[in-house]
């Protein structure tokens, strides 16, 4: 077959239709993710209420929740087995398989986690950070869906729906160790500096959200944030600030966990919309792409057609319609790139931050709030970023992993 520069502009159009047909793919996992997360917060809520009442309160809606996330699971299931793994392989696709294989096993821990907290032989604290452990692995795959999109309408649609998803979990944190709290009726001060963190955890996701959600996200979520009630915000201060709250404690806990419920469900209708308009950001960038094909596909023939004319002057006008085509498809392949570049900084950083709070929860037992404050801290106390120090502690990590001769933990 006779190798042309038409043909290599033609299949860089088709790469790239692949490629968004896969990111596609990938929003269509996200968004059963997201589902799954969201059910495995109000699991891990109701399981708290549980065990720190002692057993007394929430006994029948163990099973329903644990229900709840199988349903989840399963549609989960039902997207990774549509996934092509024998195809044109993914942007990163060993990183995003491994991820997959760690929310695969972070699932499979569920069952026996289930039974001891029936069983009453696990403590909260405990279950609490099996968990957290879960929903992070979870958060970890769909922000390695963000990284691994080459296409900037669909990586800031991926990244406002990630930082949205991360400052949801925190609030679904504060659920759970508010509920906590209220149903054993005591907050000591590594609580109260625990929900104090978690609050700060999620303005600083809510903020990045913003800097890349699209208007219709930001309008609903302004008005979700203007109808936070008065009642949340003074179980909040007195979760914050007060050792002993008042009330009866079981009735205390089931009214803050109804009240933080119904926030983060309003949470969820904006996470929905984030999810519809990635999807429709995917389906608009292929009908693009597919609609430049065919003018490409209309170019290229009307290049080729002169081929059998004897004329002097048509190889020099060819070759000049061929540059012509290539240097149009490289300019916007320029564009995209330098448009991309913002976001890659954007995601590298992200990606470092991540990778180190993950060292730091899995090796110091730290909570995600408390690993983004030992970052925060240390960069001004170097006066360096978040991202320096982060990189220099992933770079120490690997060395002493090099050295005790083990592969060092994502």
């Amino acid at each position: 077959m006779t190798l042309t520069a038409l043909g290599f502009v033609l299949a860089s159009k088709k790469s790239e239709i692949t490629c968004l047909q896969q990111l596609l793919q990938m929003g269509e996992l996200v968004g059963a993710v997201s589902q799954l997360i969201h059910v495995l917060q109000r699991e891990r809520g109701t399981a708290n209420i549980f065990l720190c009442s002692h057993g007394e309160t929430w006994a029948g809606q163990l099973s329903e929740r644990a229900l709840q996330v199988q349903m989840a699971e399963q549609v989960v299931h039902q997207q990774l087995q549509a996934l092509d793994l024998t195809g044109q392989p993914m942007g990163n696709a060993p990183r995003l398989f491994s991820r997959i294989a760690a929310v695969l096993h972070s699932l499979s821990t569920l069952p026996l986690l289930r039974q001891q907290i029936q069983e009453q032989t696990i403590g909260q604290p405990d279950a609490m950070r099996k968990y957290n452990e879960v929903i992070r692995t979870h958060l970890a795959l769909v922000f390695e869906a963000a990284d691994i999109s080459g296409d900037p309408p669909v990586s800031r649609a991926l990244l406002a729906m990630f930082s949205f998803m991360q400052g949801k979990e925190l609030a679904g944190q504060e659920r759970a160790t508010g509920a906590a709290g209220f149903a054993a009726q005591h907050f000591d001060d590594a609580a109260h500096q625990q929900l104090l963190d978690l609050i700060d955890g999620q303005e600083r996701c809510f903020q990045t959200f913003t800097e890349f959600a699209d208007a219709r996200c930001l309008a609903l979520w302004q008005q979700q944030v203007s109808g936070d009630s008065s009642e949340f915000e003074r179980f909040r201060r007195i979760a914050c600030t007060r050792t002993t709250p008042d009330g009866e404690a079981g009735g205390v806990a089931l009214r803050w966990f109804a009240v933080t419920t119904e926030r983060i469900d309003g949470m969820k209708i904006v996470e929905d919309l984030l999810e519809d308009i990635l999807m429709e950001c995917c389906r608009k960038r292929i009908r693009e792409a597919q609609v430049s094909l065919e003018l490409q596909q209309q170019d290229v023939g009307q290049i080729s057609q002169p081929e059998n004319h004897y004329s002097a002057l048509i190889p020099l006008q060819l070759s000049r319609a061929v540059l012509e085509l290539v240097e149009q498809q490289s300019r916007q392949l320029q564009a995209r790139d330098a448009e991309l570049a913002e976001l890659r900084a954007t995601l590298t950083e992200r990606k470092l931050i991540e990778r180190a709070k993950s060292l730091l929860i899995q090796h110091h037992g730290m909570t995600e709030p408390q690993a983004h404050k030992t970052l925060r801290d240390m960069a001004m106390n170097q006066n360096k970023k978040l991202a320096e120090i982060a990189d220099a502690m992933l770079a120490v990590s690997s060395v002493l992993a090099k050295k005790e001769g083990v592969t060092p933990r994502e």
